[in-house]
């Protein structure tokens, strides 16, 4: 039992707002520099960021420089003029430039494409990391709540178990109210745990984000108001979901990238011409005296592709493969894109709708709650009426706090399925938070 009363501690602590309490502006601050699945994005946006220029190396001029030495050391004959001792000093530079390299000028294409990629999949990272960082903030704040209601509802039944007892005990209620009292003291005591439990949780995948304790949270502000999307049609949202999502920017790219392949493929059917151009210089000394040759060239070389056994054909008929399947990859990401945002879209104005009912139904439950216990008191309603009236109302505000964090929830996703969620758009949802 040790472990539970510790989590029942902390927890005590996590619901209770302070005045360190940290937002989600400084929360998110702390996932960017310490989240592990943003850091790879980052290292792997450096890392496509280097195939343009490796791309580009193929249509630069490459240039050599080489060189010999050789020694020989021998014995001259008798009567034989020559030179038994021979060193020789050999240097070469060359220069090679590409002028037509039709599969080296796909290449470097596709590295700006394959850069443009990474570019679309690290902002993508960006995004599901608001995303994210939201989704655990207001779990966290979600449990807290359901923990809070838990125990105040405990606090409830457990007066009402009391109340039960001693009305038995002097006769005017039956055993059977402190037995209904009972049970629900005892299930309100399960529910207790467990939301002690899913707390802890729901902080620990907070952590794993942000790489440390969370600490307090800042929770939101009573009776906070949530604007509607704008714009306020679902078809405007949609329509650029399709069009500058992030994952159906990066998929137009990988489509385009394909049909490059197959045009690098084809590339072998065609000639090649490079500019070729040579410096040399080869020096040699012997016992009778020195020799050396220099020599510059410069010209073009080019090479004309007959027949390869088909070889070429054969890849040419592999890329295409891939293309369609890049195309058919755009088309349902272009339509998960949409789909997203249709129910982002539908999931904000559901959860308006929802809160503005269970904020009426708070005060009706309220209401309810009241009316039963003065008529519990005059004796027109019994134990059982009370609880589940008490029940209702915890439940009521539990539910309504669920559906303001879905709402905003639901509005940061709808900015991410179009494409245009930022940094900045945390701000106003921060300011729904207490100062």
């Amino acid at each position: 039992m040790q472990k539970p009363l510790i989590a029942m501690l902390l927890a005590s602590a996590f619901v209770s707002l302070d005045a360190h309490a940290i937002d989600l502006l400084q929360v998110y601050q702390q996932a960017l520099a310490n989240d592990a699945t943003f850091a790879s994005a980052r290292a792997s946006l450096a890392a496509g960021r280097e195939r343009v220029p490796r791309g580009r190396a193929g249509l630069l001029p490459i240039v050599g420089l080489s060189g010999s030495y050789t020694r020989a050391d021998g014995e001259d004959e008798p009567g034989v003029p020559g030179a038994s001792d021979v060193r020789i000093n050999k240097y070469s530079l060359s220069l090679i430039q590409p002028l037509f390299r039709w599969d080296r000028w796909q290449s470097y294409e596709q590295s700006k494409l394959a850069q443009a990629i990474a570019e679309a999949q690290f902002a993508q990272a960006q995004q599901d990391l608001i995303t994210r960082v939201a989704q655990a903030y207001f779990d966290v704040l979600s449990a807290q709540d359901t923990l809070e209601s838990t125990r105040a509802q405990k606090s409830a039944v457990t007066e009402q178990l009391a109340s039960a007892k001693r009305n038995f005990e002097v006769g005017t209620q039956t055993i059977t109210d402190t037995h209904e009292a009972q049970a629900a003291y005892d299930l309100v005591v399960a529910q207790e745990f467990a939301a002690v439990n899913d707390l802890d949780n729901k902080r620990s995948a907070l952590q794993a984000i942000i790489g440390a304790e969370p600490g307090v949270l800042a929770p939101l502000q009573a009776g906070v108001t949530l604007a509607p999307p704008q714009p306020a049609t679902v078809d405007q949202w949609v329509s650029s979901a399709e069009t500058q999502n992030y994952g159906v920017t990066a998929q137009q790219f990988a489509l385009e990238s394909a049909k490059r392949e197959i045009s690098r493929n084809r590339a072998a059917h065609l000639p090649t011409l490079d500019l070729v151009a040579g410096s040399s210089r080869d020096k040699t000394r012997t016992n009778v005296g020195a020799i050396e040759n220099r020599g510059n060239s410069v010209g073009v070389s080019w090479s004309v592709p007959i027949f390869s056994g088909f070889a070429v054909t054969s890849r040419v008929r592999e890329a295409i493969a891939p293309e369609d399947r890049a195309r058919n990859d755009l088309e349902a990401t272009r339509r998960n894109a949409a789909l997203q945002a249709r129910q982002a879209f539908l999931g904000v104005n559901s959860g308006l709708a929802q809160v503005k009912a269970l904020q009426a139904a708070e005060v009706s439950s309220q209401s309810a709650l009241e009316s039963n216990k003065l008529g519990y008191q005059v004796g027109v309603r019994i134990n059982i009426d009370v609880l589940n009236a008490q029940r209702q109302l915890y439940s009521t505000r539990t539910d309504l706090a669920r559906a303001r964090y879905n709402t905003i929830l639901n509005g940061l996703r709808l900015k991410a399925a179009s494409g245009s969620l930022r940094e900045a758009d945390l701000v106003p949802v921060n300011n729904l938070l207490q100062k």
